[in-house]
């Protein structure tokens, strides 16, 4: 029994090794994006998963350097705001900016799914927050997309996946909110 166990248990181990090191695409179809390895059991899954990424938003807007150049802007003028930086007051802005970069990654087609809060729990502790305020977010993600000078329609899907999260963030139930954003 031992002398089976040995052998499987390395076999086992040196599978996560290979699994776990990015760098190291395990199979046949395998491409590579954004510094990470990605890989496929087959052909038509990994052309599946470079469309998606080509006709993802996070892509058009010219995926990772994009977002991180949004978010350093965006952040820039909500901490200029009067309206919403009082929010952000005992907050790890270095953390806040990581979080947000992955999470708006993934709302807009990035490779890597969001794996934080959602967002209503994210947002549950935070005392009078309001549609003004959601409003005060939305109003700076746009003027600093349209900063960047990204094409008009990408900044209304873009707000369209904004306005989606309206009633999670202010936890209301879904059905509270109309599509102009304002409670019923």
């Amino acid at each position: 029994m031992k002398k089976l166990l040995l052998p499987l248990l390395s076999f086992a181990l040196c599978l996560t090794v290979t699994a776990a090191d990015p760098a190291q695409p395990t199979g046949k179809f395998s491409t590579e994006y954004e510094g990470r390895a990605y890989t496929f059991p087959d052909e038509s899954s990994l052309a599946k998963w470079k469309a998606d990424r080509e006709a993802s938003i996070y892509q058009q807007i010219g995926g990772k350097p994009a977002m991180d150049a949004a978010i350093e802007i965006f952040y820039k003028k909500v901490l200029a705001d009067d309206r919403v930086k009082h929010f952000f007051d005992d907050v790890n802005m270095a953390r806040q900016r990581t979080k947000q970069k992955a999470f708006l990654s993934a709302a807009f087609g990035g490779p890597i799914p969001w794996e934080g809060k959602d967002m209503r729990k994210a947002h549950a502790k935070l005392p009078g927050l309001n549609d003004s305020h959601f409003n005060a977010i939305a109003e700076n993600l746009q003027a600093t997309l349209t900063e960047l000078k990204v094409k008009k329609e990408l900044i209304d899907k873009i707000l369209a996946i904004a306005e989606s999260t309206r009633a999670d963030v202010l936890n209301r139930p879904k059905d509270s909110v109309r599509t102009d954003g304002a409670a019923k």
